[in-house]
């Protein structure tokens, strides 16, 4: 995001209004009855990337801005992506099932936000300290699965389905880097005084390791996976421990940088693995 963009989004989420002629930064803020160097503490941290946080941060004033961004990011921004989504991947080849494999996926993420939200709501703050960079993730694992492999169709030249993608994978990054400065902001300026904990250091998104190949036992465990076989069904099945299934299970998500079984059924399509009409 450019920095216009971060501040037009901090100045909505903190309740402020455009248009605000010649007045200054503390007398909108004033007008508003905006804690003003809370104001300017998260500008300066998202906008400006200056992570040394001022003593005086009014707690409601900061817990008002993260509340109006749960909204946005709940019952508008995610939404709308999941829409642009669906018009992007759905006019795929319709024998395949990955595109519905990708939306489960994405519906995935959004709970598992929606949830790392509510909490946050209640104040749970460190029960919850390290999910963000979890939920985060989850989004780089939808880009990557889209990249590798979704099933476009082949033409000489770019269609407009491939633009709509396009533009749905730029939304998908844009949301990713907003979600993480939000996380940020809640784990680098509420959380530490909340708590009464130091500042926590900031988490930066570290480069997805390159997939590994597949040992022959664990395409055997990937296949009874995307089946759907518990670890208990699983270890019978391949008569294994259920130790070694979870151990198995492990390595195959290291490996292939893929946590979620929809995103698991997705490569084991791809390469084969499973027969397509035999999955519910």
């Amino acid at each position: 995001m450019s920095r216009e963009e971060d501040a037009i989004q901090i100045i909505s989420r903190f309740g402020l209004e455009m248009g605000v002629g010649e007045q200054t930064i503390e007398e909108v803020c004033t007008s508003h009855g905006v804690h003003t160097p809370t104001f300017l503490a998260v500008v300066n941290y998202k906008v400006f990337k200056q992570r040394a946080i001022p003593a005086d941060i009014d707690i409601p004033t900061l817990q008002c801005y993260l509340h109006n961004a749960h909204n946005y990011f709940l019952n508008f921004r995610l939404p709308r992506l999941r829409r642009a989504l669906i018009e992007a991947i759905i006019p795929a080849d319709p024998t395949t099932k990955i595109p519905g494999l990708i939306l489960r996926c994405y519906d995935e993420f959004v709970e598992e936000i929606r949830t790392h939200i509510e909490h946050e709501n209640e104040g749970l703050y460190e029960e919850h300290e390290h999910d963000d960079q979890r939920i985060t993730s989850k989004l780089t694992e939808i880009k990557n699965l889209i990249i590798k492999y979704y099933p476009s169709p082949v033409t000489g030249n770019p269609s407009p389905v491939t633009y709509t993608l396009i533009s749905v994978m730029s939304d998908l990054w844009h949301t990713e880097q907003d979600f993480a400065d939000h996380c940020a902001i809640e784990d680098n300026i509420l959380r530490p005084v909340v708590c009464n904990q130091p500042s926590i250091v900031s988490r930066h998104h570290t480069k997805a390791p390159e997939t590994e190949e597949l040992s022959e036992r664990e395409r055997d465990v990937l296949i009874q996976v995307v089946r759907g076989l518990s670890n208990k069904e699983i270890a019978d099945v391949l008569c294994i421990s259920q130790h070694t299934v979870v151990s198995h299970r492990k390595h195959i998500t290291r490996k292939l940088n893929i946590h979620s079984t929809a995103g698991l059924t997705i490569y084991a399509i791809v390469n084969k693995l499973v027969d397509l009409n035999s999955l519910e």
